[in-house]
Protein backbone atom coordinates (compact mmCIF):
# COMPACT_ATOMS: atom_id res chain seq x y z
CA UNK A 1 0.00 0.00 0.00
CA UNK A 2 1.38 3.71 -0.70
CA UNK A 3 1.73 5.54 2.09
CA UNK A 4 1.97 9.36 1.41
CA UNK A 5 4.13 12.49 4.07
CA UNK A 6 1.51 14.72 5.11
CA UNK A 7 3.35 17.92 7.48
CA UNK A 8 0.89 19.95 9.53
CA UNK A 9 1.69 23.64 10.24
CA UNK A 10 2.25 25.51 12.17
CA UNK A 11 2.54 22.49 14.43
CA UNK A 12 5.54 20.86 12.28
CA UNK A 13 4.26 17.60 13.24
CA UNK A 14 5.31 14.98 10.19
CA UNK A 15 3.26 11.83 9.43
CA UNK A 16 3.61 8.95 6.85
CA UNK A 17 -0.24 7.74 6.20
CA UNK A 18 -1.85 5.07 3.87
CA UNK A 19 -3.40 6.59 0.21
CA UNK A 20 -6.90 6.80 0.61
CA UNK A 21 -7.20 8.25 4.16
CA UNK A 22 -9.06 11.36 5.29
CA UNK A 23 -6.78 14.31 6.68
CA UNK A 24 -8.99 14.37 9.99
CA UNK A 25 -7.10 10.67 10.50
CA UNK A 26 -3.91 11.80 10.01
CA UNK A 27 -4.10 14.63 12.12
CA UNK A 28 -5.74 12.29 14.94
CA UNK A 29 -2.18 10.69 14.12
CA UNK A 30 -0.36 13.44 14.60
CA UNK A 31 -2.01 14.33 17.73
CA UNK A 32 -3.25 17.28 16.18
CA UNK A 33 -7.29 17.55 17.04
CA UNK A 34 -9.56 19.26 15.25
CA UNK A 35 -12.89 20.66 15.96
CA UNK A 36 -15.71 17.82 14.71
CA UNK A 37 -19.22 18.53 16.22
CA UNK A 38 -20.40 16.75 13.67
CA UNK A 39 -18.88 13.30 14.10
CA UNK A 40 -16.75 13.61 10.64
CA UNK A 41 -20.10 13.67 8.71
CA UNK A 42 -18.87 17.09 6.79
CA UNK A 43 -21.98 18.86 7.92
CA UNK A 44 -20.67 21.06 10.22
CA UNK A 45 -17.37 22.82 8.43
CA UNK A 46 -15.99 22.66 11.42
CA UNK A 47 -12.57 21.03 10.37
CA UNK A 48 -11.34 23.58 7.67
CA UNK A 49 -8.05 23.15 6.78
CA UNK A 50 -5.94 24.14 4.48
CA UNK A 51 -3.54 22.01 1.71
CA UNK A 52 -1.08 24.73 1.32
CA UNK A 53 -0.59 28.40 2.75
CA UNK A 54 -2.63 29.99 -0.28
CA UNK A 55 -4.52 26.78 -1.46
CA UNK A 56 -8.80 27.13 -0.47
CA UNK A 57 -10.05 25.59 2.43
CA UNK A 58 -10.87 21.95 3.00
CA UNK A 59 -12.90 20.07 5.01
CA UNK A 60 -10.22 17.39 7.23
CA UNK A 61 -13.07 14.72 7.32
CA UNK A 62 -13.81 14.75 3.31
CA UNK A 63 -10.38 15.43 2.05
CA UNK A 64 -8.47 12.27 0.90
CA UNK A 65 -5.04 12.32 0.63
CA UNK A 66 -3.52 11.10 -2.95
CA UNK A 67 0.08 13.13 -2.49
CA UNK A 68 2.31 14.40 0.16
CA UNK A 69 0.82 17.32 1.48
CA UNK A 70 1.43 20.67 3.75
CA UNK A 71 -1.45 21.05 6.02
CA UNK A 72 -2.02 24.72 7.36
CA UNK A 73 -4.37 24.24 10.88
CA UNK A 74 -5.97 27.34 11.39
CA UNK A 75 -6.79 28.17 14.89
CA UNK A 76 -10.62 28.29 14.57
CA UNK A 77 -10.36 24.48 13.02
CA UNK A 78 -8.54 23.55 16.49
CA UNK A 79 -10.86 21.40 19.60
CA UNK A 80 -9.21 24.18 22.04
CA UNK A 81 -9.46 23.32 25.88
CA UNK A 82 -12.70 25.22 27.16
CA UNK A 83 -13.83 26.05 29.84
CA UNK A 84 -14.39 22.83 32.58
CA UNK A 85 -16.54 23.10 35.35
CA UNK A 86 -15.13 21.06 38.47
CA UNK A 87 -17.60 21.70 40.81
CA UNK A 88 -20.83 21.43 42.16
CA UNK A 89 -22.62 20.56 44.99
CA UNK A 90 -21.34 21.05 48.21
CA UNK A 91 -20.71 17.40 49.50
CA UNK A 92 -18.14 17.57 52.48
CA UNK A 93 -19.87 17.09 55.62
CA UNK A 94 -23.47 15.60 53.91
CA UNK A 95 -22.59 12.05 53.98
CA UNK A 96 -20.55 9.76 56.42
CA UNK A 97 -17.14 7.93 55.38
CA UNK A 98 -17.68 4.55 56.03
CA UNK A 99 -15.73 2.56 53.25
CA UNK A 100 -12.39 3.77 54.75
CA UNK A 101 -12.94 1.26 57.25
CA UNK A 102 -12.30 -1.75 54.69
CA UNK A 103 -8.95 -0.55 54.59
CA UNK A 104 -8.01 0.65 58.39
CA UNK A 105 -6.69 -2.99 59.20
CA UNK A 106 -4.05 -2.59 56.03
CA UNK A 107 -3.55 0.93 56.14
CA UNK A 108 -3.09 1.59 59.73
CA UNK A 109 -2.56 5.15 60.86
CA UNK A 110 -1.54 6.09 57.51
CA UNK A 111 -3.85 7.75 54.70
CA UNK A 112 -6.64 6.12 53.16
CA UNK A 113 -7.70 8.30 50.23
CA UNK A 114 -9.82 7.62 47.02
CA UNK A 115 -10.74 9.33 43.08
CA UNK A 116 -13.76 10.59 42.29
CA UNK A 117 -13.89 10.70 38.48
CA UNK A 118 -16.74 11.93 36.52
CA UNK A 119 -16.03 10.65 32.54
CA UNK A 120 -17.91 13.42 30.49
CA UNK A 121 -18.08 13.22 26.90
CA UNK A 122 -15.75 15.68 26.69
CA UNK A 123 -14.31 16.49 29.70
CA UNK A 124 -12.88 14.11 32.75
CA UNK A 125 -13.12 15.19 36.57
CA UNK A 126 -10.78 13.82 38.96
CA UNK A 127 -10.76 15.01 42.47
CA UNK A 128 -8.52 13.42 45.11
CA UNK A 129 -10.76 13.06 48.83
CA UNK A 130 -9.74 11.46 51.67
CA UNK A 131 -11.89 8.96 52.66
CA UNK A 132 -11.78 9.36 56.74
CA UNK A 133 -13.11 12.84 56.39
CA UNK A 134 -14.49 13.38 52.66
CA UNK A 135 -12.45 16.33 52.37
CA UNK A 136 -11.05 17.41 48.88
CA UNK A 137 -7.20 17.57 48.41
CA UNK A 138 -7.16 18.31 45.15
CA UNK A 139 -8.72 18.30 41.64
CA UNK A 140 -7.83 18.16 38.24
CA UNK A 141 -9.73 17.91 34.64
CA UNK A 142 -8.66 17.43 31.36
CA UNK A 143 -10.24 17.23 27.80
CA UNK A 144 -11.08 13.59 27.00
CA UNK A 145 -8.90 12.01 25.07
CA UNK A 146 -11.39 9.91 23.47
CA UNK A 147 -12.28 13.19 21.36
CA UNK A 148 -10.25 12.26 18.35
CA UNK A 149 -12.20 9.31 17.63
CA UNK A 150 -15.01 11.54 17.74
CA UNK A 151 -16.89 14.63 19.32
CA UNK A 152 -19.86 12.71 20.35
CA UNK A 153 -21.26 9.52 21.87
CA UNK A 154 -22.31 8.22 18.60
CA UNK A 155 -19.14 8.72 16.50
CA UNK A 156 -17.67 6.75 19.43
CA UNK A 157 -19.59 3.93 19.26
CA UNK A 158 -19.41 3.53 15.32
CA UNK A 159 -15.65 3.44 16.10
CA UNK A 160 -15.21 1.19 18.95
CA UNK A 161 -18.34 -1.50 16.88
CA UNK A 162 -14.94 -4.03 16.84
CA UNK A 163 -12.92 -5.74 19.58
CA UNK A 164 -9.56 -4.24 18.63
CA UNK A 165 -11.41 -0.30 18.03
CA UNK A 166 -13.16 -1.13 21.59
CA UNK A 167 -9.96 -1.95 23.18
CA UNK A 168 -8.17 1.26 21.69
CA UNK A 169 -11.01 4.04 22.85
CA UNK A 170 -10.90 1.42 26.51
CA UNK A 171 -7.04 1.92 26.78
CA UNK A 172 -6.96 5.92 25.98
CA UNK A 173 -9.38 6.62 28.87
CA UNK A 174 -7.69 4.52 31.49
CA UNK A 175 -4.85 6.43 30.56
CA UNK A 176 -6.17 9.01 30.85
CA UNK A 177 -7.71 8.46 34.43
CA UNK A 178 -4.21 7.31 34.97
CA UNK A 179 -2.14 10.52 34.08
CA UNK A 180 -5.35 12.64 36.50
CA UNK A 181 -4.61 9.94 39.85
CA UNK A 182 -0.28 10.39 39.32
CA UNK A 183 -1.21 14.73 38.67
CA UNK A 184 -3.41 14.33 41.92
CA UNK A 185 -1.05 12.72 43.96
CA UNK A 186 1.63 14.73 42.88
CA UNK A 187 -0.40 18.04 43.56
CA UNK A 188 -1.15 16.61 47.13
CA UNK A 189 2.15 15.11 47.73
CA UNK A 190 1.25 11.84 48.56
CA UNK A 191 1.99 8.28 46.93
CA UNK A 192 0.23 6.60 44.27
CA UNK A 193 -0.39 3.81 47.01
CA UNK A 194 -2.25 5.87 49.38
CA UNK A 195 -5.45 5.61 46.85
CA UNK A 196 -7.37 2.49 48.04
CA UNK A 197 -11.13 3.79 46.58
CA UNK A 198 -11.35 4.89 42.72
CA UNK A 199 -15.50 5.90 41.60
CA UNK A 200 -16.41 6.49 38.28
CA UNK A 201 -19.39 8.21 37.16
CA UNK A 202 -19.75 8.95 32.96
CA UNK A 203 -23.17 8.35 30.65
CA UNK A 204 -24.26 4.89 29.47
CA UNK A 205 -21.43 5.05 26.18
CA UNK A 206 -18.52 6.16 28.78
CA UNK A 207 -18.98 4.01 31.68
CA UNK A 208 -18.98 1.14 28.87
CA UNK A 209 -16.23 1.95 27.71
CA UNK A 210 -14.21 2.51 30.60
CA UNK A 211 -15.40 -1.04 31.16
CA UNK A 212 -14.70 -2.11 28.19
CA UNK A 213 -17.80 -3.36 27.75
CA UNK A 214 -19.36 -3.48 24.18
CA UNK A 215 -21.14 -0.57 22.84
CA UNK A 216 -22.37 -1.27 19.50
CA UNK A 217 -26.35 -2.12 20.28
CA UNK A 218 -26.07 1.17 22.27
CA UNK A 219 -26.29 2.46 18.50
CA UNK A 220 -29.58 1.02 17.35
CA UNK A 221 -32.81 0.57 18.59
CA UNK A 222 -33.92 -0.47 21.48
CA UNK A 223 -30.70 1.09 22.32
CA UNK A 224 -30.16 -1.66 25.59
CA UNK A 225 -27.17 -1.06 27.59
CA UNK A 226 -25.30 -4.18 28.13
CA UNK A 227 -25.55 -3.65 31.89
CA UNK A 228 -27.51 -1.36 34.07
CA UNK A 229 -25.76 -2.47 37.34
CA UNK A 230 -23.37 -0.98 39.58
CA UNK A 231 -19.91 -2.29 39.15
CA UNK A 232 -16.82 -3.02 41.53
CA UNK A 233 -13.81 -4.31 39.38
CA UNK A 234 -10.21 -4.63 40.87
CA UNK A 235 -7.64 -2.05 40.06
CA UNK A 236 -5.50 -4.76 38.11
CA UNK A 237 -8.20 -5.52 35.96
CA UNK A 238 -8.55 -2.59 34.70
CA UNK A 239 -5.10 -1.53 34.86
CA UNK A 240 -5.31 1.46 36.90
CA UNK A 241 -2.90 3.01 39.22
CA UNK A 242 -3.57 3.01 43.03
CA UNK A 243 -3.33 0.59 45.50
CA UNK A 244 -3.62 -3.17 44.05
CA UNK A 245 -5.93 -4.57 47.36
CA UNK A 246 -8.46 -1.27 45.91
CA UNK A 247 -11.41 -1.71 44.63
CA UNK A 248 -12.92 0.63 41.41
CA UNK A 249 -16.67 1.21 42.08
CA UNK A 250 -18.86 2.33 39.10
CA UNK A 251 -22.12 3.78 39.68
CA UNK A 252 -25.85 2.48 38.72
CA UNK A 253 -26.60 3.66 35.26
CA UNK A 254 -30.09 3.96 34.07
CA UNK A 255 -30.51 2.89 30.90
CA UNK A 256 -28.96 2.49 27.44
CA UNK A 257 -29.19 6.46 27.38
CA UNK A 258 -29.43 7.39 30.56
CA UNK A 259 -26.17 6.77 32.75
CA UNK A 260 -24.32 6.96 36.19
CA UNK A 261 -23.76 10.82 36.02
CA UNK A 262 -27.87 11.24 36.08
CA UNK A 263 -27.72 8.97 38.65
CA UNK A 264 -24.82 10.41 40.34
CA UNK A 265 -26.77 14.45 39.77
CA UNK A 266 -30.00 12.75 41.22
CA UNK A 267 -28.02 11.59 44.23
CA UNK A 268 -25.98 14.73 44.70
CA UNK A 269 -29.43 16.59 44.58
CA UNK A 270 -31.52 14.38 47.16
CA UNK A 271 -34.25 13.68 44.26
CA UNK A 272 -35.05 10.56 46.55
CA UNK A 273 -35.76 12.69 49.52
CA UNK A 274 -37.50 15.75 48.00
CA UNK A 275 -40.90 17.11 48.84
CA UNK A 276 -40.81 19.84 46.67
CA UNK A 277 -41.84 19.15 42.42
CA UNK A 278 -38.35 19.26 41.78
CA UNK A 279 -36.82 19.17 37.32
CA UNK A 280 -33.11 18.70 36.89
CA UNK A 281 -32.10 19.60 33.56
CA UNK A 282 -28.48 18.88 32.20
CA UNK A 283 -28.10 20.42 28.67
CA UNK A 284 -25.63 19.25 25.73
CA UNK A 285 -25.94 16.99 23.21
CA UNK A 286 -28.36 14.79 24.86
CA UNK A 287 -30.16 16.48 27.44
CA UNK A 288 -30.73 14.57 30.19
CA UNK A 289 -34.04 15.45 32.53
CA UNK A 290 -34.90 14.41 36.33
CA UNK A 291 -38.93 15.19 37.40
CA UNK A 292 -39.47 14.16 40.95
CA UNK A 293 -43.02 14.72 42.98
CA UNK A 294 -44.40 12.91 45.82
CA UNK A 295 -41.99 9.77 45.27
CA UNK A 296 -42.36 9.57 41.85
CA UNK A 297 -39.20 9.69 39.41
CA UNK A 298 -39.22 9.76 35.62
CA UNK A 299 -36.47 10.90 33.05
CA UNK A 300 -35.59 10.75 29.82
CA UNK A 301 -32.71 11.39 27.36
CA UNK A 302 -33.77 14.22 24.78
CA UNK A 303 -31.45 14.42 21.09
CA UNK A 304 -30.87 18.17 21.44
CA UNK A 305 -28.27 17.83 19.23
CA UNK A 306 -24.76 19.68 18.58
CA UNK A 307 -26.32 23.28 17.91
CA UNK A 308 -25.71 24.31 21.78
CA UNK A 309 -22.52 23.16 21.53
CA UNK A 310 -21.30 25.25 18.10
CA UNK A 311 -22.02 22.73 15.32
CA UNK A 312 -24.37 23.81 12.33
CA UNK A 313 -24.43 27.27 13.88
CA UNK A 314 -22.07 29.41 11.02
CA UNK A 315 -19.59 30.87 13.80
CA UNK A 316 -20.70 28.82 16.50
CA UNK A 317 -18.12 26.37 18.97
CA UNK A 318 -17.47 25.51 22.00
CA UNK A 319 -16.91 27.88 24.97
CA UNK A 320 -13.35 28.87 23.73
CA UNK A 321 -11.43 31.83 23.81
CA UNK A 322 -12.70 34.55 21.45
CA UNK A 323 -15.80 32.55 22.15
CA UNK A 324 -19.17 35.07 22.75
CA UNK A 325 -20.56 34.14 25.75
CA UNK A 326 -22.79 36.97 26.75
CA UNK A 327 -25.04 39.29 24.86
CA UNK A 328 -26.77 42.16 25.95
CA UNK A 329 -28.41 45.19 24.65
CA UNK A 330 -28.09 48.93 26.11
CA UNK A 331 -28.45 51.30 23.26
CA UNK A 332 -26.04 48.44 21.06
CA UNK A 333 -25.49 44.97 21.50
CA UNK A 334 -22.82 44.42 24.17
CA UNK A 335 -20.76 41.15 24.43
CA UNK A 336 -18.74 39.42 26.85
CA UNK A 337 -16.00 37.16 25.38
CA UNK A 338 -14.16 34.66 26.67
CA UNK A 339 -10.30 35.39 27.33
CA UNK A 340 -11.24 39.03 26.41
CA UNK A 341 -10.09 38.51 23.17
CA UNK A 342 -11.74 40.05 19.72
CA UNK A 343 -14.78 37.56 18.78
CA UNK A 344 -14.05 34.74 16.73
CA UNK A 345 -17.32 32.70 17.83
CA UNK A 346 -20.39 32.12 19.66
CA UNK A 347 -21.00 29.16 22.49
CA UNK A 348 -23.98 27.78 23.50
CA UNK A 349 -24.38 30.49 26.58
CA UNK A 350 -23.79 33.34 23.71
CA UNK A 351 -26.38 31.50 21.41
CA UNK A 352 -29.25 31.49 24.00
CA UNK A 353 -28.32 35.08 24.82
CA UNK A 354 -28.40 35.95 21.54
CA UNK A 355 -31.68 34.96 20.34
CA UNK A 356 -33.79 36.01 22.90
CA UNK A 357 -32.12 39.52 22.43
CA UNK A 358 -33.34 39.23 18.78
CA UNK A 359 -36.22 38.69 20.12
CA UNK A 360 -36.45 41.12 22.69
CA UNK A 361 -35.76 43.94 19.69
CA UNK A 362 -38.41 42.55 17.01
CA UNK A 363 -35.75 41.35 14.90
CA UNK A 364 -36.80 37.79 14.69
CA UNK A 365 -40.60 36.82 15.90
CA UNK A 366 -42.71 34.07 17.85
CA UNK A 367 -41.75 31.55 14.85
CA UNK A 368 -38.05 32.58 14.81
CA UNK A 369 -38.58 35.00 11.46
CA UNK A 370 -36.58 37.69 10.59
CA UNK A 371 -38.80 40.46 10.43
CA UNK A 372 -38.66 43.13 7.70
CA UNK A 373 -35.90 45.47 7.91
CA UNK A 374 -37.23 48.40 6.75
CA UNK A 375 -39.80 48.25 9.70
CA UNK A 376 -36.76 48.57 11.90
CA UNK A 377 -35.38 51.52 10.01
CA UNK A 378 -38.49 53.54 11.95
CA UNK A 379 -38.63 51.72 15.24
CA UNK A 380 -34.74 50.92 16.20
CA UNK A 381 -32.03 52.45 17.39
CA UNK A 382 -29.56 52.73 14.20
CA UNK A 383 -26.21 50.55 15.87
CA UNK A 384 -28.89 47.86 16.03
CA UNK A 385 -30.45 48.46 12.27
CA UNK A 386 -26.56 48.47 11.07
CA UNK A 387 -26.03 45.22 12.34
CA UNK A 388 -28.74 43.95 9.87
CA UNK A 389 -27.70 42.21 6.94
CA UNK A 390 -27.70 38.89 4.30
CA UNK A 391 -25.38 35.74 4.25
CA UNK A 392 -25.86 33.06 1.34
CA UNK A 393 -29.34 35.00 0.32
CA UNK A 394 -30.09 34.56 4.13
CA UNK A 395 -31.24 36.81 6.47
CA UNK A 396 -28.93 37.61 9.41
CA UNK A 397 -27.67 39.64 12.21
CA UNK A 398 -24.21 40.67 12.80
CA UNK A 399 -22.95 40.29 16.70
CA UNK A 400 -19.37 41.43 15.74
CA UNK A 401 -17.46 43.01 13.24
CA UNK A 402 -13.28 42.29 11.96
CA UNK A 403 -11.35 44.55 13.63
CA UNK A 404 -8.85 44.43 10.25
CA UNK A 405 -11.37 44.37 7.71
CA UNK A 406 -14.49 45.53 8.84
CA UNK A 407 -16.66 43.07 7.97
CA UNK A 408 -19.07 40.67 10.04
CA UNK A 409 -17.08 38.52 12.27
CA UNK A 410 -19.89 36.68 13.53
CA UNK A 411 -23.21 36.69 12.37
CA UNK A 412 -26.64 34.47 13.53
CA UNK A 413 -28.27 33.66 10.06
CA UNK A 414 -31.55 32.52 9.48
CA UNK A 415 -30.96 28.77 9.55
CA UNK A 416 -29.04 29.23 13.14
CA UNK A 417 -32.29 30.41 14.39
CA UNK A 418 -33.91 27.17 12.98
CA UNK A 419 -31.42 24.84 14.76
CA UNK A 420 -31.24 26.50 17.97
CA UNK A 421 -35.14 26.30 17.92
CA UNK A 422 -34.70 22.37 16.97
CA UNK A 423 -32.48 21.97 20.01
CA UNK A 424 -34.79 23.90 22.55
CA UNK A 425 -37.42 21.80 21.34
CA UNK A 426 -36.49 19.02 21.42
CA UNK A 427 -35.23 19.80 25.87
CA UNK A 428 -38.89 21.64 26.05
CA UNK A 429 -41.01 18.93 24.71
CA UNK A 430 -39.31 15.88 26.74
CA UNK A 431 -39.96 18.45 30.24
CA UNK A 432 -43.41 18.46 28.84
CA UNK A 433 -43.97 15.17 28.57
CA UNK A 434 -42.24 14.51 31.94
CA UNK A 435 -44.52 16.94 33.70
CA UNK A 436 -47.73 15.45 31.65
CA UNK A 437 -46.96 12.19 33.58
CA UNK A 438 -47.23 14.14 36.91
CA UNK A 439 -49.88 16.30 35.86
CA UNK A 440 -48.20 19.34 36.56
CA UNK A 441 -47.79 22.61 34.71
CA UNK A 442 -45.25 25.42 34.75
CA UNK A 443 -46.63 26.88 38.15
CA UNK A 444 -46.75 23.39 39.88
CA UNK A 445 -42.90 23.39 39.65
CA UNK A 446 -40.97 24.16 42.78
CA UNK A 447 -37.94 23.90 41.65
CA UNK A 448 -35.26 24.29 38.39
CA UNK A 449 -31.73 22.53 39.17
CA UNK A 450 -29.03 23.21 35.98
CA UNK A 451 -26.74 20.81 35.95
CA UNK A 452 -22.96 20.65 33.87
CA UNK A 453 -21.32 23.42 32.62
CA UNK A 454 -23.92 24.62 30.25
CA UNK A 455 -26.89 25.12 32.80
CA UNK A 456 -24.08 26.96 35.04
CA UNK A 457 -23.10 29.59 32.66
CA UNK A 458 -26.32 30.45 30.48
CA UNK A 459 -28.73 33.19 31.89
CA UNK A 460 -32.02 31.57 33.51
CA UNK A 461 -33.48 34.89 32.05
CA UNK A 462 -32.64 33.98 28.66
CA UNK A 463 -33.31 30.04 28.54
CA UNK A 464 -36.88 31.20 29.64
CA UNK A 465 -37.61 34.18 27.48
CA UNK A 466 -37.29 31.60 24.31
CA UNK A 467 -38.88 29.00 25.68
CA UNK A 468 -35.79 26.47 26.59
CA UNK A 469 -36.82 25.85 30.18
CA UNK A 470 -40.81 26.39 31.57
CA UNK A 471 -42.16 29.85 32.30
CA UNK A 472 -41.43 29.76 36.02
CA UNK A 473 -39.90 32.27 38.23
CA UNK A 474 -36.60 33.08 37.92
CA UNK A 475 -35.77 32.69 41.76
CA UNK A 476 -37.02 29.22 41.54
CA UNK A 477 -34.10 28.56 39.06
CA UNK A 478 -30.73 27.77 40.32
CA UNK A 479 -27.05 26.11 39.23
CA UNK A 480 -25.72 23.07 41.12
CA UNK A 481 -22.65 23.31 38.62
CA UNK A 482 -21.44 19.73 38.49
CA UNK A 483 -23.31 17.62 40.09
CA UNK A 484 -22.37 14.35 38.88
CA UNK A 485 -18.66 14.91 40.35
CA UNK A 486 -20.15 15.64 43.72
CA UNK A 487 -22.73 12.27 43.46
CA UNK A 488 -18.87 10.74 43.03
CA UNK A 489 -17.83 11.94 45.41
CA UNK A 490 -20.58 10.70 47.48
CA UNK A 491 -20.14 7.46 46.02
CA UNK A 492 -16.90 7.04 46.64
CA UNK A 493 -16.51 7.40 50.58
CA UNK A 494 -19.64 6.55 51.56
CA UNK A 495 -21.88 3.02 51.45
CA UNK A 496 -24.91 4.19 52.49
CA UNK A 497 -24.83 6.69 48.88
CA UNK A 498 -23.71 3.74 47.12
CA UNK A 499 -27.15 1.81 48.32
CA UNK A 500 -28.54 5.17 47.71
CA UNK A 501 -27.03 5.26 44.28
CA UNK A 502 -28.74 1.65 43.63
CA UNK A 503 -31.99 2.40 44.63
CA UNK A 504 -32.43 5.77 42.63
CA UNK A 505 -31.41 4.59 39.37
CA UNK A 506 -33.64 1.57 39.97
CA UNK A 507 -36.59 3.73 41.28
CA UNK A 508 -36.48 6.69 38.08
CA UNK A 509 -38.54 5.63 36.01
CA UNK A 510 -36.89 6.23 32.08
CA UNK A 511 -39.33 7.67 29.10
CA UNK A 512 -38.77 7.02 25.68
CA UNK A 513 -39.94 10.11 24.48
CA UNK A 514 -40.15 9.72 20.91
CA UNK A 515 -42.25 6.93 21.38
CA UNK A 516 -44.60 8.79 23.68
CA UNK A 517 -48.24 9.37 22.33
CA UNK A 518 -48.66 13.57 21.83
CA UNK A 519 -44.70 13.83 21.11
CA UNK A 520 -45.06 15.66 17.82
CA UNK A 521 -47.17 17.93 19.34
CA UNK A 522 -45.60 18.99 22.68
CA UNK A 523 -42.36 19.60 19.94
CA UNK A 524 -44.51 21.88 17.51
CA UNK A 525 -45.06 23.99 20.44
CA UNK A 526 -41.88 24.28 21.48
CA UNK A 527 -40.34 24.71 18.34
CA UNK A 528 -42.17 28.85 19.31
CA UNK A 529 -39.42 31.12 20.73
CA UNK A 530 -41.84 32.05 23.57
CA UNK A 531 -41.86 31.58 27.51
CA UNK A 532 -45.01 29.47 26.44
CA UNK A 533 -46.86 27.46 29.30
CA UNK A 534 -47.80 24.39 29.73
CA UNK A 535 -51.53 25.36 31.08
CA UNK A 536 -54.06 22.52 32.50
CA UNK A 537 -56.15 22.15 29.39
CA UNK A 538 -53.03 20.92 27.80
CA UNK A 539 -52.02 18.13 30.67
CA UNK A 540 -54.35 15.46 31.01
CA UNK A 541 -55.11 15.03 35.08
CA UNK A 542 -57.93 12.45 34.00
CA UNK A 543 -55.14 9.53 35.36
Amino acid sequence: MTHFRVVFKPDDKEISIHEGATLLEAARQAGIILTTPCGGKGTCGKCAVRVSPEGPPVFACQFHIQSDLTVVVPPESRFYAHKILEHGVAVEGQVRPTIYRRYEPVAGPEKILGVAVDIGTTTVVAKLLDMRNGRCLATRAVLNPQTRFGDDVISRIHFARSPEHLAEIHQVIIDCVNELIHGLCERAAVPVSSIYETCVVGNTTMNHIFLGYPVEQLGRAPYLAHSVDARDVSPDELGLDMNPIGNVHCVANIAGFLGADTTAVALAVDMDSLQDRTLVVDIGTNGEIVLGHGGALYAASCAAGPALEGARIRHGSRAVDGAIEAVVVDGDVGLDVIGGASPRSICGSGLIDAVAVMLDLGVIDATGRFSDREAFRKTLPAPIVSRLCESDGQPAFCLSWNDRTGHPAVILTQRDIREVQLAKAAILAGIRILMNKLRLVDSDIDRVLLAGAFGNYIRPASAVRIGLLPNVALDRIQSVGNAAAAGAQMSLISEESRERAVRLARKIRYVEIAHERGFPDFFAEAMMLSPGEAHAGSVDRSR
